[in-house]
């Protein structure tokens, strides 16, 4: 985890000379589709009158001061003040809602169809099954390489007619710099997957599936564990626990998991017959060999065979023997921001300092120059910076303290009426269907599936820390109207307010009801 001083230093809007960075695929300076929308946001931070009351109301529910939040709700494309503005030019910890400066950032630079490309060398000769020489497999970054994609990926290899490698099978993850993050600096979980840490070869999110089935009849529950991890021992059942067979109750409380040794997982306590079927995610302790691991247990359970090891090397210079695809970022960004996964946002995230910089070759990504790249595009696209030449534009917004570009940060600032630009400029820019698609609908789908308010009355990122709970998106009116809405508590009783964000959400629906459409310059 960066200290405020590094991230703020990253951020700020000062040139270090040291790292230069080059965005080739930014746009002029001034496009002509953000003229109308600059001369109309000079209004974004100004008070734009009370709070309505039934907001007020759930905040005194939730035991949260109006002070602890951040409200901005204005027209989507720009064309009048906005409706309401309070708190907005706060500096504020959005939690997950940054994730939309990631993800907007992405498509505007590397496009929705960008793919990430995972390269297979095949060294040495091919006879009767057996190859003579190495597998090599280079990670470049690829969010998505799940077990059921280093499945085919294997199987393709297989393919070629090999089944026995003698030889070794070597993973290139220097795509990334090496890291200096500790799964458990956050908040002391460790084995969340939700604190996995960036990869340049990510397979399956670094967590494996232990999926529990009970079995009454030999007083057991079945164990399948997966990705297999090569050189760890797995147990195959638990004993069943009947005592209270009508009720599931803390059923990994009960199975007392024991998960210190690398090489063995161990359950020192039973599975609750009353809990029928689950599947518990779990990081894996040893993270920087889960790759290898996976890799080498996955072959052998195909029926591969392997004389030498799995381990961490170095990619031939030569074209490679094939090429695993990625889904397109459009498809990535909607796992993304649907369900906020952090992993893979820090995966795009780093891959913008990767593949955005002009370098050849790319150079490792580094979270610092991520933070460049953020820092540059958000000055040319959200908020240029103001010259006697633009004196009429609105001023300048702080650029965001974007840390490590997924929002599961401490030290991450950003305003709401930062926020609220980046919706508007995206708002009106080509990536907005892909964007928009890519955030969850209220009441429908990812993170706000259980929500109270208004069903489809909005596509929102929500967000949610210790002390944060956020919301930023897209507000539809039925007659076809759409408003930018932000709203972020920062306070000890945040996870109180959820009823607050409902009221927020059914507010601002009601809003976007009513049919008030202003030109801009009137």
């Amino acid at each position: 985890m960066q200290c405020w001083t590094c991230v703020h230093q990253a951020s700020d809007t000062s040139h270090n000379p040291a790292m230069p960075i080059f965005l080739p695929r930014l746009r002029h300076f001034v496009s002509p589709w953000l003229l109308p929308l600059w001369l109309t946001l000079s209004g974004l931070t100004a008070s734009a009158g009370p709070l309505p009351e039934e907001i007020v109301n759930a905040l005194a529910r939730a035991q949260v001061p109006p002070e602890a939040l951040s409200l901005l709700l204005v027209n989507a494309d720009g064309q009048s003040a906005p409706r309401l503005s309070w708190r907005a030019d706060a500096l504020v910890n959005p939690a997950s809602v940054m994730k939309l400066v990631t993800t907007a950032a992405a498509l505007d630079l590397l496009g929705p169809a960008y793919t990430w490309r995972t390269p297979v060398w095949v060294q040495g000769r091919v006879k009767d099954g057996v190859l003579k020489g190495n597998l090599v497999i280079a990670g470049q970054g690829d969010p998505a390489m799940t077990l059921e994609k280093l499945w085919l990926l294997l199987r393709r290899v297989q393919g070629l007619g090999i089944h026995k490698i003698d030889g070794d099978i070597v993973l290139d993850r220097s795509a990334f710099a090496p890291l200096s993050v500790n799964p458990g600096d956050f908040d002391g979980e460790p084995m969340r997957p939700y604190n996995a840490s960036p990869d340049a070869l990510l397979i399956n999110f670094k967590s494996i599936l232990m999926t529990f089935v009970p079995d009454p009849a030999n007083q057991v529950a079945r164990v399948q564990i997966d990705p297999p991890l090569w050189g760890v021992q797995l147990p195959g059942s638990v004993p069943l626990s009947s005592t209270r067979p009508e009720t599931c109750g803390d059923y990994r409380g009960d199975l007392k998991a024991d998960f210190s040794d690398p090489a063995r997982i161990r359950f020192m306590g039973s599975y609750p017959v009353g809990c029928g079927e689950k599947v518990w995610p779990v990081a894996y302790v040893d993270p920087d060999n889960f790759a290898a691991r996976t890799v080498a247990g996955l072959w052998y359970s195909l029926g591969g065979t392997l004389t030498g090891s799995t381990h961490d090397g170095h990619a031939p210079a030569d074209s490679p023997t094939f090429e695993v695809v990625s889904p397109t970022l459009a498809e990535v960004i909607h796992d993304i921001n649907k369900y906020s996964n952090n992993v893979m946002a820090q995966q795009v995230f780093l891959t913008l300092a990767r593949d955005t910089t002009g370098t050849s070759p790319p150079v490792p990504a580094t979270f610092e120059a991520a933070r460049e790249v953020l820092r540059q595009w958000w000055l040319q696209r959200i908020s240029p910076p103001v010259t006697s030449a633009s004196a009429n534009l609105p001023p300048t917004l702080p650029v965001p303290l974007i840390d490590n570009g997924s929002g599961l940060s401490r030290q991450a600032r950003i305003s709401a009426a930062g926020l609220g630009r980046l919706l508007q400029v995206a708002y009106l820019s080509p990536f907005m269907p892909e964007l928009m698609a890519s955030l969850p609908v209220v009441g429908l789908d990812g993170t706000l599936k259980h929500s109270h308010a208004a069903p489809a009355s909005a596509h929102l990122k929500t967000g949610s820390l210790r002390d944060v709970l956020a919301i930023a998106g897209y507000v539809h009116g039925n007659n076809g109207h759409h408003l930018c809405l932000v709203a972020i508590i920062n306070h000890p009783n945040a996870s109180a307010a959820r009823p607050t964000m409902d009221a927020v959400m059914d507010w601002a629906a009601t809003e976007a009801n009513k049919a008030i459409i202003i030109s801009a310059g009137r």
